[in-house]
């Protein structure tokens, strides 16, 4: 069958993957006509916008083959093993984006007497977007397990790290930010989760509490969420600067948490913001997740002459871990995000390279700062997924 001929099935075709098209189609128009990436001098110097196929002539050319098979496919009659092929092309075409902007920064580099600052363009973005999302929309449509997921997760983590390791992003500028700064980068990312980790222990050993009194004496309900709505609706710089105040004289009215820390900048006041904003989801989930244990289960444990401990946490516990956890999900991805603006009062963190960035009009520094922090928050979301789809069904009937 001749191209024509192909092109003429389609056409005459039913389309049963809208999504992949239109995909497909966004793909392709940032190709064309999208800056893939940008070249200047230095970062002071706004860049020249340089297309896919000028810069990276072969990852344009397998790029398009690559979409081309997820366009035939969107036509395909709607079976697992074509979704599957789907998902294993977008996984591929994803790839391919990341090499082609390696590629194209390697390419400009050896067009230069002087080493250009390469940048990534709106293309790029745009065209990995498009190859993340159909991933994801084939594998939803492929009803890929758990197991499954984890193990697409794990190859493209290893992808990644593995294209890393060969040198292919080493022109790209934001390689080179990340290579002068490679020590500091560590000490951030270990801040960051340190900034995290102490936020979300005490808002769980605070949160439950505060949860569990909420459904044993219901006059408490009402007033305490108020209060902890509330707290939610103070911007994250205004709450860290109303508590420079109180932190500053604490520090100073008692000399040993002074010693310790406690002041009006750094993590002090980082960590009981975070804290703060971590109540309410641990407190509110608390309340839904026990409360919403069978009574039949509870009545049932009484009557084998259980005690109140024991029903709560033989049974209400196991029942409510769920939700508990869907609660978790929230509090950790919301605390790896607020955890940047923390950088703000000195607490340090990958939000030191995002300011910093901002403060020098460096878009790389910022990318340095915000990767990092997006990929912590997705991990950590999918983890509590996987987790929490575990425990539901190893409590369902």
């Amino acid at each position: 069958m001749s191209a024509v001929e192909i092109a003429g099935a389609i056409a005459r075709g039913p389309l049963h993957n809208q999504v992949a098209a239109i995909l497909v189609g966004a793909a392709a128009t940032a190709g064309f006509a999208g800056g893939f990436v940008s070249v200047a001098p230095n970062r002071l110097v706004s860049g020249i916008p340089v297309v896919l196929w000028a810069a990276a002539p072969a990852g344009s050319g397998l790029l398009a083959a690559e979409g081309a098979v997820l366009l035939l496919l969107a036509f395909a009659v709607p079976r697992r093993a074509a979704h599957w092929l789907a998902a294993a092309v977008s996984g591929a075409a994803l790839l391919t984006t990341l090499t082609a902007a390696g590629q194209a920064a390697a390419n400009l580099a050896a067009a230069s007497v002087k080493p250009p600052y390469v940048s990534l363009g709106a293309g790029f973005w745009v065209i990995a977007a498009c190859a993340a999302l159909a991933l994801i929309d084939a594998l939803r449509r492929a009803e890929a397990g758990m197991l499954a997921q984890l193990l697409i997760a794990a190859l493209a983590v290893t992808g990644v790290v593995v294209l890393a390791g060969t040198g292919v992003f080493d022109t790209l500028s934001l390689a080179r930010e990340y290579a002068s700064r490679r020590d500091v980068f560590a000490a951030a990312l270990v801040r960051h989760l340190a900034l995290v980790a102490a936020a979300v222990v005490p808002a769980l050993l605070i949160g439950v509490p505060l949860g569990l009194v909420a459904l044993r004496r219901k006059r408490f309900e009402a007033p305490l969420f108020a209060a902890l709505n509330l707290l939610q609706t103070v911007p994250s710089i205004a709450l860290f600067g109303l508590l420079i105040g109180p932190l500053s004289a604490l520090g100073s009215a008692v000399p040993a948490l002074g010693a310790l820390g406690v002041g009006g900048v750094g993590l002090a006041p980082a960590v009981v913001a975070l804290i703060l904003y971590a109540l309410l989801p641990v407190a509110r989930n608390t309340l839904a997740g026990v409360g919403g244990v069978s009574a039949a289960a509870v009545d049932a444990a009484r009557g084998m002459g259980m005690t109140h401990r024991q029903v709560f946490w033989r049974i209400e516990v196991p029942l409510a871990l769920p939700v508990l956890l869907a609660g978790l999900r929230i509090v950790v991805v919301q605390a790896i995000g607020l955890a940047v603006v923390a950088a703000l009062i000195g607490a340090g963190g990958l939000g030191t390279f995002v300011f910093e960035g901002l403060g020098q009009y460096a878009a790389e520094l910022v990318l340095l700062g915000a990767l990092p922090a997006i990929a912590m928050a997705l991990a950590a979301d999918f983890l509590l997924r996987l987790l929490t789809q575990v425990l539901r069904r190893s409590y369902s009937p």
